[in-house]
């Protein structure tokens, strides 16, 4: 049995063309409540959506209670990362449902993956 406090590690297998893409944005953190809402509903729509989508491997997204909201997410190339950049339930409707709560968006980057260590 393992405990707690002991760690596996977990070999996972990304092909070296594989990308991190983090979109990050903040809001105040007295809405916090508004925005977590916010976030779950659009998953909704968003997540039907990345189903569809060539490429991906995980997507993570998360609100803080700090101010701050990011969506993380790993694909297999660049191209397939850019993918987010033009799908509508992202960037028009998801936009608009966030932006209506007081979300403010910053650039999003892809990064090619370095190193992974999973536990």
């Amino acid at each position: 049995m393992i405990t707690m406090t002991e760690r596996i590690t977990v070999a996972e297998s990304l092909p070296a063309t594989a990308v991190v893409r983090v979109s990050r944005a903040s809001f105040e953190p007295s809405r916090f409540a508004e925005v977590d809402a916010a976030s779950k509903k659009t998953s909704a729509y968003i997540i039907p959506a990345l189903r569809r989508l060539p490429g991906l491997i995980h997507f993570y997204a998360g609100v803080s209670p700090k101010g701050s909201i990011v969506q993380v997410s790993v694909w297999d190339t660049e191209e397939h990362a850019a993918q987010l950049d033009r799908l509508k339930e992202m960037v028009i409707n998801g936009r608009r449902d966030m932006e209506a709560v007081g979300v403010t968006f910053t650039p999003i980057f892809n990064y090619p993956i370095d190193w992974t260590w999973t536990v």
